[in-house]
């Protein structure tokens, strides 16, 4: 058998890459090729029955006032976990890349990736427990004599609310909790890249360290940091246990996918709201691809 598939190498290559392929080609692909289906069917709302014709009136319903407020409000919340997780862990990255020894090196790497070896539900509840109003972090800003500062937070309408648990500067920082080990590793794996003998040619080039950093380092882990951004981006969008957990009232896409299909029987639209990730994410990774994002791969 091996002599056989020796000398037909197109047959081989086509037996070992048939599985994945059929793979991808039925259940992932085809799962989505049912979704977008779904969403040009609409609900009748007499019978409460899915008619399957095409038409576009269930994208009519999703271009509403309120589900508009829906998108809008979790790419916000995206974007702004996005660019915190960014710069909280570009500096760390850059430490573990360029300065740390080897076991401090392996210690960082543990430290980032013990928390993904819980279960995502027990860190989210245990981030309810240490934002409530009669948890840690309110009796540690209590016993600073900064009660104040909290109070003043949580009575900003737009991201305030009963407590930290109950707002979104709560979800805020349970979504940057959660999705930061996925930017930190990336940019990490890209500056680890970077070679030595361009950082040392800019320095002996009269560079300072500030134009080093601009001009060599930033482009070249540039890379790096727009998939990290990928991951924290596109998690954020897609995630409905943290807006369920720590939101009031106002909806978060995947809220509104899990009540359309659950709670109102309406599969169009829940299909049609997932197509908005989609169309995010494919907006954005157009823009990072003409950014040159993808260069340095």
């Amino acid at each position: 058998m091996a002599t056989y598939l020796y000398r037909r190498p197109r047959l081989a290559l086509a037996l070992l890459l048939a599985p994945p392929l059929l793979w991808l080609g039925l259940v992932y692909l085809g799962s989505l090729f049912a979704l977008l289906t779904q969403s040009f069917f609409h609900l009748d709302g007499f019978t409460g029955q899915v008619v399957r014709r095409f038409t576009l009136a269930t994208y009519a319903d999703l271009l509403t006032r309120a589900n508009l407020d829906i998108a809008a409000r979790t790419a916000s919340m995206a974007a702004l976990v996005t660019l915190a997780a960014a710069l909280l862990a570009f500096p760390l990255a850059f430490y573990m890349a360029r300065y740390a020894t080897p076991r401090a090196r392996a210690l960082l790497y543990l430290a980032v990736t013990m928390p993904l070896w819980s279960s995502y539900l027990v860190r989210i509840y245990a981030w309810k427990l240490i934002l409530a109003k009669e948890g840690i972090l309110t009796w540690f800003f209590a016993r600073l004599g900064l009660g104040g500062l909290i109070d003043g937070l949580l009575s900003i309408p737009a991201i305030g609310g009963p407590s930290l648990s109950v707002s979104a500067i709560g979800m805020f920082l349970a979504f940057l909790y959660v999705w930061l080990p996925y930017m930190i590793l990336p940019i990490v794996a890209a500056l680890e890249r970077v070679p030595r003998s361009l950082v040392e040619a800019s320095s002996d080039l009269g560079a300072r360290p500030a134009a080093t950093f601009r001009n060599v380092i930033l482009p070249l882990a540039f890379p790096g940091v727009v998939a990290g951004s990928i991951f924290t981006f596109s998690l954020t969008l897609g995630d409905f246990i943290i807006p369920g957990t720590f939101g009031n009232s106002s909806l978060f896409i995947g809220q509104a996918v899990q009540q359309q299909q659950g709670t109102a029987g309406n599969i169009p639209l829940a299909a049609a709201f997932t197509v908005v990730p989609m169309v995010i994410m494919a907006l954005y990774l157009i823009g990072a691809r003409r950014l040159g994002a993808f260069d340095a791969l």
